[in-house]
């Protein structure tokens, strides 16, 4: 009788739950494990913000499923609380600590799925230490922060870092009532956008009363036990709480102890079918790297919906099949107030650091026929290749229509598309939706006349 083969995930969330699932899946017979250091395996981390800023009234929404769903629904057998501390390749065993019962053990594996996620960056202020400064990664933080406002009714805060993250909160504080001041070292905010763009992010948060500090530094933080104040090289800036959102670096201190070869940014090194350079060991999610379809490098991205295709390629593979993950084209959409910013490809600034010869045309248009009511003003930029017309990136901001649309650019990229190829798109029209020429043909017509002026 041949052994149940037995699969070890360390990591539960997108990432290590996808890969769970579909080895599961895969090898129904087999034993599948996982290692959570956390409470929670299964979570929106993305809905978060809207926690904080009571839309979603209950934290159970954000869950997807329990530890004991997860044995009665999935035959997976979960272990929260238990945090892997040493792989040993050789003898493929992982040693473990059980936080709970401040016990060790070790588990064997026959294959094994490092999905240890992202953590919060967080730079050696003076300070840091005090009291009432938050990251936003997980379940935890969320909860931390929203019962720190509900209880202690503060003011004000500071947020520091002016990314995706970073504009969420500022919204979602400034809906709570709080006076809310975002301290950003670069020159604009949203940092992997271009300067059209990050513009009208700008003004709108000018017109939300946020005090926006760029090019402004935090050197330290200061309070008698708690912060008070937040001390940047321009001056300080009182404050009842922090949020921290300067960015997520890969967890990769446990694979690179195991002898792992480190990818793009310090993420895990893998191949498209998740493999890393020792034999079944798989990574997947926010701690592994991947491929850029755009510039066919190797990057890291961290998103949910990257970490939970990367899962299932990982299970499956584990499981015997021949999966591959060709890549992402960095497609990524936020709300900041009553603004849709989205973008995918590359921007400029990503285009200038490839070293490609590229040019980029801007237009402002609107969401629906100018006849219709309730149109919105849609700007939108396309990146292209000079010598051959190839669509290389797209960034977009709007009230409305920005989400679908740029998933059209999405698909466009992911199919290496031309400039001509989008403007002859057979795009839907109807008042209520969109111009006769959409946005999105204006823009690729406008992009293919300079293309032609310079040829």
């Amino acid at each position: 009788m041949s052994r149940t083969e037995n699969l070890l995930v360390i990591g539960g969330v997108a990432g290590g739950m996808s890969a769970a699932s579909s080895f599961k899946r895969a090898r129904p017979d087999a034993k599948v494990t996982v290692l959570e250091k956390d409470g929670h395996i299964s979570y929106g981390a993305c809905s978060l913000p809207y926690y904080i800023a009571d839309v979603v009234k209950d934290i159970q929404d954000l869950i997807g499923f329990t530890p004991e769903t997860a044995m009665k629904e999935r035959g997976i057998d979960v272990k929260i609380h238990h945090e892997a501390t040493k792989i040993d390749p050789k003898a493929k065993i992982v040693s473990v600590t059980d936080l709970q019962n401040n016990r060790t053990l070790t588990l064997p594996y026959d294959k094994l799925v490092i999905a240890t996620g992202g953590v919060p960056i967080i730079p050696p202020f003076g300070g840091i230490a005090l009291k009432n400064i938050f990251t936003i990664r997980n379940i935890n933080d969320g909860l931390a922060i929203k019962k720190f406002i509900d209880e202690k009714a503060p003011k004000q805060a500071v947020i520091v870092g002016g990314g995706y993250i970073g504009m969420e909160m500022a919204e979602s504080l400034h809906s709570r009532g709080l006076k809310a001041t975002v301290i950003e070292k670069m020159d604009r905010v949203l940092g992997t956008m271009d300067a059209e763009i990050a513009q009208i992010v700008e003004k709108k948060l000018n017109e939300m009363n946020v005090s926006l500090q760029k090019e402004t530094s935090v050197e330290s933080f200061e309070g008698n036990g708690k912060v008070e104040k937040v001390v940047t090289d321009k001056g300080a800036f009182p404050a009842d709480f922090v949020i921290l959102a300067v960015g997520v670096r890969p967890n990769t201190d446990l694979a690179a102890q195991a002898g792992i070869t480190m990818g793009a940014r310090g993420a895990i090194g893998i191949n498209a079918h998740m493999c890393t350079n020792i034999p079944d060991i798989y990574a997947a999610g926010d701690c592994a790297e991947t491929i850029h379809l755009v510039t066919g490098g190797k990057t890291y991205i961290p998103l949910g919906s990257t970490a939970n295709k990367q899962g299932r390629v990982a299970g499956e593979n584990a499981g015997g099949k021949e999966t591959t993950f060709e890549g992402v084209v960095g497609t990524a959409v936020t709300k900041i107030f009553n603004l849709e910013v989205a973008r995918t490809g590359l921007t400029a600034l990503d285009a200038e650091r490839e070293k490609l010869d590229f040019f980029s045309t801007t237009i402002k248009n609107r969401s629906r026929a100018s006849a219709y009511p309730a149109g919105k003003p849609i700007t939108i930029t396309l990146i292209a290749e000079q010598q051959t017309g190839r669509l290389l990136g797209a960034q977009m901001a709007g009230e409305e229509g920005v989400a679908h649309r740029i998933d059209t650019l999405a698909t466009a990229l992911y199919h290496g598309a031309g400039l001509e190829d989008v403007a002859r798109l057979d795009l839907a029209y109807a008042p209520p939706f969109a111009t006769v020429w959409d946005p999105i043909l204006i823009a690729a017509n406008v992009a293919l006349k300079k293309l032609r002026a310079k040829g």
